[in-house]
């Protein structure tokens, strides 16, 4: 009954099923590794930060490149801070008792001994970056000498969340924490990094350190799980469909061999509407007049 499985369409058939199944499954597992990366990548983030916290600052050079393990450590600078060049970061979202609250940073650059400056985000207000009223509680940065003490982060990035690249901010406005955006605004070298500070000076409110990039679970995380179902779900199709064929197959070759033909289109016996013309192709049918021979 299964002989038909040894025909050369049905070798097609198979073959295609025995690669696609094991192949689904391997995509499927590869994208739910992924997912298992990212969260154990966010378990030890989190684990870093805390140990971050409460380790003693470092000095900012020993912690650079700023990484996955960087992140989020106490960096200390030493400088004096350029009162010409403070910068607001607007449309800067603050999660507090009541929800989230739209406002923006407060950003100074460090001028350190090594003659590069280091942007601190001095702390977070509420409101409009573009309002006098607002921005005049601003406090002044304080001068001489001082030494900072703040979360260091990574320069943003245009997939940073608030991150304005578009350009078109009035002067005085940053868009983007970076590098990148700010040589082109002071006439010195800028670390390619910042940091937060956690202890502000009033009225500016801490802002909290972000998680490295690529170890919290955002959405990539949780479409990695999503394409694991999919796979998954592809190879239980492919062997439900095989089935599916080889049963149908197998009914097929039974009531042949059982002298059951399938019906035609018309809804007749196949094979039927040939035998019919076959025996009455050529004869005569009642009331046909037959000519008097001559």
């Amino acid at each position: 009954m299964y002989r038909f499985l040894l025909t050369p369409r049905w070798w097609g058939i198979n073959v295609f099923a025995v690669l696609a199944i094991p192949f689904c499954i391997f995509m499927g597992s590869w994208q739910l590794s992924r997912f298992d990366a990212r969260v154990a990548s966010h378990q030890q983030q989190e684990n870093r930060s805390a140990d971050a916290k409460a380790a003693a600052p470092r000095p900012l050079e020993s912690l650079l490149p700023v990484d996955q393990v960087t992140s989020g450590h106490q960096a200390s600078a030493r400088g004096r801070y350029d009162t010409e060049h403070q910068l607001l970061v607007p449309d800067r979202t603050l999660q507090g008792k009541h929800g989230d609250q739209q406002g923006f940073y407060v950003l100074t650059l460090l001028r350190t001994d090594s003659g590069k400056a280091l942007p601190v985000v001095r702390g977070w207000l509420p409101g409009d970056a573009n309002a006098k009223a607002d921005t005049a509680k601003v406090p002044v940065p304080p001068k001489g000498e001082v030494t900072v003490t703040g979360a260091l982060q990574a320069s943003e990035n245009e997939g940073t969340s608030g991150v304005q690249a578009g350009g078109g901010l009035p002067k005085g406005q940053l868009g983007m924490i970076s590098a990148a955006s700010l040589v082109n605004i002071v006439p010195y070298g800028i670390y390619d990094a910042w940091i937060t500070l956690a202890d502000p000076p009033a009225p500016l409110h801490a802002v909290p350190p972000a998680a490295a990039e690529g170890s919290s679970l955002d959405m990539k995380a949780f479409q990695n799980l999503g394409y694991t179902g999919e796979w998954f779900v592809f190879a239980g199709f492919v062997v439900f469909m095989w089935f599916r064929l080889v049963r149908r197959e197998a009914e097929a070759a039974k009531d042949a061999a059982l002298g059951i033909l399938p019906e035609g289109p018309d809804g007749a016996v196949a094979g039927e509407s040939e035998s019919r013309g076959e025996s009455g192709g050529g004869g005569v049918t009642a009331g046909d007049e037959v000519p008097a021979g001559r």
